[in-house]
């Protein structure tokens, strides 16, 4: 038999469902509840309501007043590499601007790595993701860029976690510096053959230094056809056409979004949300480079979503409280914008509608915070505030 649990005397509840009953209506779309309580039966939320309603059930636990959210949903990572770019970050924090050209250092420590060494790094940063309340996770293949070194990095990311992304796009690899057209030919190909069965999503890093519309559409249309999502990195160290490609094409997200023009925006906009802009701060805290706008996007009605972008060279961080400090902080997001960007959002860019959210039906993804408000992630940055995960209805981490 299935065992149920019950948590209560949970000073305030982030639903991200206002159409419950008992939700807090000047709480907007957070649906939050005061004094509440929240039922687990096996991997599911079976019931949500007033403490003082609260059914009966195997087990329980008792939160003490303090705050519980979904678990995080972090929709753009990049955790299969090996080597480290620590003298890199140093020379950048001493003036040496970012550029795409660093991935080539990540792409030979990758390739030299056993399955061994890399599974075992993997498996590391989504427990310390887990450990600050990351209960959904997203991660890129992109640092192999060879077709055995791809379709053995989804094979390595597929066990650690649900959603993975052909990234062969990535860069072009070195061994065609001199023939970008026929690597393209090779990530649409032979790569995206063997990669294809491994992955949910294709991505492209369309960008100078990287990929151009017209190769970036043919990658895109090609994992597509083979029925892989569109992502796209678009619009991070320049203007340029990948949020209106993401846009066009349909897909989930357009990531980064930091140099956008008004038709940018309005596109984002006109997608009804079907195209979700992912902002990724981590990224412009380590290169010193702009934030993205994200009240700009917000008011112009666009899902906005907050992810880590964690990877070895622009943004090697797991912390998604950090990204929600931040945000709010130099992104012009209030605390319950950059929470329900870093859950809701992160759910709705990886089209999911059973994570992100704390409503019957949904999957039992739980964050308790030793904080009686959910605000307390901006207000308090840099503290460690989780108290408990669970995951799939069981505790995950407890501290």
């Amino acid at each position: 038999m299935t065992a149920s649990t019950l948590i209560t005397h949970i000073g305030s509840l982030v639903t991200n469902d206002p159409s419950l009953p008992d939700a807090d209506p000047a709480s907007g779309p957070l649906g939050v509840l005061r004094d509440a309580a929240v039922a687990i039966e096996g991997d599911r939320i079976a019931w949500v309501g007033p403490s003082s309603r609260a059914p009966a059930t195997d087990n329980a636990v008792d939160a003490d007043g303090r705050a519980l959210l979904p678990g995080f949903v972090d929709s753009h990572s990049h955790l299969v590499f090996a080597g480290d770019r620590t003298a890199e970050f140093a020379a950048r924090m001493s003036g040496r601007p970012y550029t795409a050209g660093g991935i080539r250092t990540t792409v030979a420590a990758t390739r030299a790595a056993s399955d061994a060494e890399l599974s075992g790094a993997v498996g590391r940063y989504v427990a310390e993701a887990l450990r600050q309340g990351t209960t959904t996770l997203e991660t890129k293949s992109g640092y192999g860029l060879t077709v055995q070194d791809e379709a053995r990095s989804l094979r390595i990311a597929r066990a650690h976690t649900e959603e993975t992304t052909y990234l062969g796009a990535h860069i072009v690899a070195p061994e065609f510096a001199d023939d970008p057209a026929g690597y393209v030919a090779l990530v649409t190909g032979e790569m995206l053959d063997a990669c294809a069965p491994h992955a949910r999503w294709v991505d492209v890093f369309c960008e100078r230094g990287a990929f151009d519309g017209d190769q970036a559409r043919a990658v895109l249309e090609a994992g597509r056809s083979r029925g892989l999502t569109p992502r796209v990195h678009a619009n991070q160290l320049g203007h340029g056409p990948g949020v209106q490609l993401a846009v066009e094409l349909g897909a989930a997200s357009a990531d980064h979004c930091t140099h956008l023009d008004d038709a940018d925006v309005d596109a984002l906009a006109g997608s009804g949300g079907a195209t979700v802009a992912t902002l990724l701060p981590g990224a412009e805290f380590s290169t010193r480079a702009r934030y993205p706008d994200a009240r700009r996007l917000l008011d112009a009605g666009v899902t906005v979503a907050l992810s880590t972008d964690c990877n070895p060279g622009s943004s090697f961080t797991s912390s998604m409280p950090f990204c929600v400090a931040v945000a709010v902080r130099d992104m012009g997001m209030t605390p319950d914008e950059a929470v329900h960007a870093a859950t809701y959002g992160g759910a709705r860019a990886l089209r999911r509608d059973d994570v992100g959210r704390v409503t019957p039906g949904a999957r039992a993804d739980l964050l308790l915070l030793d904080a009686p408000s959910h605000v307390h992630l901006a207000y308090r940055p840099g503290v460690p505030l989780t108290s408990a995960v669970w995951r799939r209805g069981k505790a995950a981490y407890l501290r």
